[in-house]
């Protein structure tokens, strides 16, 4: 399951509408015979792949796969439940169930009616956080939003004349590349386009081709090449992005936390102090130190060359699926 898990992970930000599911068949011998993560747009899911990689090779034995297959047949391809019985295999293991109401364990239920023993809930939290962006979709009805900040040891994220590059080093950059090519969307405000004009691709070697789409929040003219968000509450009308990456300015970092619409929090902190300069965040609604408390978790923190990232995410009440 962990090796699902990875190639499940490696497909964010490309299977968007869909989840980026991985699956792995094991013969009944033990060996690895199949491998599939969901494709780019979609389709073919996770288990067809892999069953189409097994062949014969995949009856009677086990199916690994991060979230429950399927059980509705799409113009776009066949039911995975109805793939696995199929394919004769004796056993199928699934990280968590799914949520969409149109599988919610029809799909596990179509498996044990056809004999095939079923075992759920294997690394649940490691497929659940893999997914997090189509799951956050699927529970709020909107793109899971991480807002990326490179600040000073003195929480600024520019000189007073707005002059930027570059606060942190080439490895933290080469992080904000990697994770650009794991996001649908990538966004920034109208004031960093016209003091920057960003490119925001993906220029790592061999993911060059996975630069997401980019949206300009702005209730300005469009631009071409950009789509429009005229605020962020029009993240919920982005019904085939499962994760979006906010990366600027303050006006905008600031719009996204005061609509409480940030879900986690990339910092990466440089070893330097600026003094007078500008903020990272502007007033976000918060009028006593006790209300900031509690909402933010820190799930992570690692040295990138001279930098240091730390990783927040937002603490919620309603954190279960479904």
């Amino acid at each position: 399951m962990a090796a699902a898990v990875a190639l499940g992970r490696d497909a964010q930000g490309t299977s968007a509408p869909n989840p980026n599911v991985g699956c792995i068949v094991v013969d009944a011998d033990g060996t690895i015979v199949g491998r599939g993560a969901t494709a780019p747009g979609g389709r073919p899911h996770a288990e067809a792949l892999a069953l189409a990689e097994a062949g014969t090779r995949a009856r009677g034995g086990t199916l690994f796969t991060t979230l429950e297959p399927c059980n509705h047949r799409s113009p776009r391809g066949p039911a995975c439940s109805a793939l696995i019985v199929e394919a004769g295999l004796a056993r199928v293991v699934v990280g968590i169930v799914d949520p969409d109401p149109r599988t919610a364990g029809a799909g596990l239920k179509r498996l044990e009616d056809a004999g095939i023993a079923v075992t759920t809930d294997v690394c649940a939290d490691e497929a659940r956080d893999s997914m997090a962006g189509w799951l956050t979709r699927q529970r709020l009805g909107r793109p899971r939003i991480t807002l990326k900040l490179a600040l000073s040891i003195d929480g600024k994220i520019a000189l007073p004349s707005g002059e930027s590059k570059w606060i942190t080093g080439e490895d933290a950059r080469a992080h904000v590349h990697f994770e650009r090519a794991h996001h649908d969307m990538i966004l920034v405000g109208r004031g960093t386009l016209q003091a920057d004009t960003p490119r925001l691709d993906v220029r790592l070697p061999g993911l060059e081709e996975r630069s997401p789409r980019r949206a300009l929040l702005s209730r300005g003219e469009a631009v071409t090449g950009w789509e429009m968000l005229r605020s962020p509450q029009d993240v919920f009308r982005l019904h085939d992005v499962n994760d979006l990456l906010v990366e600027g300015g303050s006006a905008t970092a600031t719009a996204f936390l005061a609509a409480d619409l940030v879900d986690r929090i990339l910092l990466y902190r440089a070893p330097i102090i600026i003094g007078e300069g500008r903020q990272s965040v502007g007033y976000i609604g918060l009028d006593a130190i006790g209300d900031a408390h509690g909402r933010w978790e820190a799930r992570d923190g690692r040295s990138l060359g001279i930098d240091r990232l730390e990783v927040y995410e937002r603490v919620r009440s309603n954190q279960a699926e479904g």
